[in-house]
């Protein structure tokens, strides 16, 4: 079964996760996301992170704010209105998911990020978790078909979304240690820094 079917039938299970799933694909509908290989559906992102949630275990509150987790920040939702419809814990781990993007710098945005997250619930650290473990493993395709010309394509470059990514780790291992997903996350970058040296190899052959 595809991640979307696993959701869809999540879905038919629980109101909670039917009425999540329903806002994220009208409110992501339209919007595309760009993988370093060129652009997808925006609303496969939030579907593959609660998939990945699903697989470990999360409740059904985590993965309806794992589907939600890019609404804010990304299709102007605002934080009271999914308060009212579902109701403050789905609310407040969608808020720790929302980077603050009064902050120009990226990687001054992403440590402030990075260290709420830090202090933020268990729950809010998995949802964190499992989206930058599917940005990894999205980029990691990318780079399989594009080398290192998804660099061209990346809104920052490769080396800097990699640096961010490890101090991201780093604070996970802290912060949640002993967590599978922790464990997928530092996979997928292991399996990153492997490909890139693979290619290194090869343009110096």
């Amino acid at each position: 079964m595809s991640s979307t079917g696993r959701i869809d039938s999540l879905a038919e299970r629980s109101a909670l996760v039917r009425e999540a799933l329903a806002l994220a694909r009208r409110t992501h509908a339209g919007q595309l996301r760009e993988t370093g290989g060129g652009e997808i559906p925006f609303i496969e992102h939030p579907l593959a992170v609660a998939e990945l949630l699903v697989e470990n275990g999360y409740s059904d509150d985590v993965i309806a704010a794992g589907l939600l987790h890019d609404v804010v920040e990304h299709a102007e939702i605002e934080p009271e209105e999914l308060r009212k419809r579902f109701g403050e814990e789905i609310a407040e781990l969608v808020e720790a998911l929302t980077e603050d993007e009064s902050i120009p710098s990226y990687e001054d945005r992403k440590q402030e990020h990075r260290e709420r997250i830090a202090a933020a619930s268990p729950e809010a650290r998995a949802i964190f978790t499992a989206d930058k473990a599917i940005n990894v493993a999205t980029l990691r395709d990318a780079y399989e078909g594009e080398g290192e010309d998804v660099d061209s394509r990346l809104p920052v470059s490769l080396d800097r979304k990699i640096l961010v990514w490890e101090y991201d780790l780093e604070m996970l291992f802290d912060a949640s240690p002993g967590v599978p997903l922790v464990d997928r996350l530092a996979d997928e970058l292991v399996g990153l820094w492997g490909q890139r040296a693979a290619q290194e190899r090869t343009t110096l052959a």
